[in-house]
């Protein structure tokens, strides 16, 4: 079997669909090394994995060649070279695929919360990838969450819609080397003890609840650290989370160490006491995962995913109340028998997702589809 996958998410490895492309493809060919599995992009990359087959666009702006990308240049490569199938990891399939098509829907955020909705062309363009979702011949979704509201909001019956967990990568395990870990402390100026967060900062991934919570706890030796990529400017979609720990008056026990290299985040999160993920939105949820493979004990909100991802290894607390978030955390560094129970679950809750099982399901949807 030859399967053409659209690579245009290998220029962005450090998002979410980068790193689901890479590390898929990765087990596939370690799954099945008689099939071959090749990716299609705009452009080469020096460090982009083997077999890439580069198809220019001709567009200059960025959101029309990735348009052209998506629509034109890749269904007509794949066809051209006489794939067997297309898989777009992405919710950016083709309305007019000449060849069969699977198509990964990671989440439908701009469908389900209102103010990612957009401008008027990214609303036509929903519109448009939602109509080519409906010609795809199978869904990958990351969780039974998703399947449910793909099946809801794009009309699409459930037989279609194949859930296919995700998992963390291999780096993430517990046994990180003290010399990683002090090495890392000391490249991001971290506190001896402190909470994290790391992700996003846009408005569903609910770091202002996480910074109200920690400013009501009623003891100050801890230090809370909202690691990754700050907004350029505070907004109602960025809030910038500097001036909400201004406002909590707790700016002198909050660190900002900005982007974290990939590398570096296993030792991150074993140096946290607890992981904090607040977000009122995951399609999967790969944070409080990796922090769960690294031994850290979760606070996590309750909704659409996350329940799946952490399941009874964390605390599960609902995303718009502060005094439960207080009340967990506060537990988490103040029992040391809850904390070890919680470690020891979330390592084996991890233990039960794996690229190998992603590659695996991935595959019999493939075959099912030729």
């Amino acid at each position: 079997m030859r399967v053409a996958l659209n690579g245009l998410f290998l220029r962005e490895p450090a998002t979410g669909t980068g790193q689901y492309l890479r590390e898929l493809v990765t087990a596939l060919r370690a799954l099945t090394p008689e099939d071959e599995f090749t990716f299609i992009a705009p452009r080469a990359q020096a460090d982009a994995p083997a077999s890439v087959r580069v198809a220019p666009t001709r567009a200059r702006r960025e959101n029309l060649a990735k348009l052209e990308f998506e629509q034109w240049t890749f269904p007509r490569a794949a066809r051209k070279n006489h794939f067997d199938l297309a898989h777009v990891p992405h919710w950016g399939a083709p309305l007019f695929a000449k060849i069969p098509t699977v198509v990964t829907i990671h989440d439908l955020i701009p469908l389900t919360l209102p103010v990612y909705r957009g401008s008027t062309r990214v609303r036509l363009y929903t519109k448009l990838v939602s109509a080519a979702a409906q010609r795809a011949r199978a869904i990958l979704a990351d969780s039974e969450a998703s399947a449910r509201d793909i099946e809801k909001h794009l009309r699409l019956p459930r037989a279609k819609i194949h859930v296919v967990y995700l998992a963390a990568h291999s780096r993430f395990h517990a046994a990180i080397p003290s010399a990683d870990l002090e090495r890392v402390r000391a490249k991001y100026a971290l506190p001896e003890q402190f909470v994290l967060y790391l992700g996003g900062f846009d408005a569903r991934k609910n770091v202002a609840r996480i910074i109200k919570a920690f400013s009501e706890l009623e003891f100050g030796a801890w230090r809370l650290v909202l690691a990754g990529k700050l907004p350029n400017q505070d907004s109602a979609f960025f809030p910038d989370p500097r001036r909400i720990a201004l406002e909590n008056k707790i700016a002198d026990r909050v660190a900002f160490p900005g982007f974290i290299d990939e590398a570096d985040k296993p030792a991150l999160y074993a140096l946290a006491r607890v992981f904090l993920y607040a977000s009122q939105y995951e399609g999967f949820g790969l944070p409080p995962l990796e922090a769960l493979a690294c031994g850290t004990p979760v606070i996590c909100a309750d909704t659409s995913s996350l329940p799946e991802v952490v399941g009874d290894a964390g605390i599960l607390v609902s995303p718009h109340e502060t005094n439960d978030w207080t009340a967990a955390l506060t537990q988490l560094l103040t029992d040391t028998a809850r904390r070890n129970e919680l470690r020891a679950r979330g390592l084996a809750q991890a233990q039960k997702f794996s690229w190998e099982r992603a590659a695996r399901e991935t595959l019999a949807v493939y075959r099912a589809v030729v």
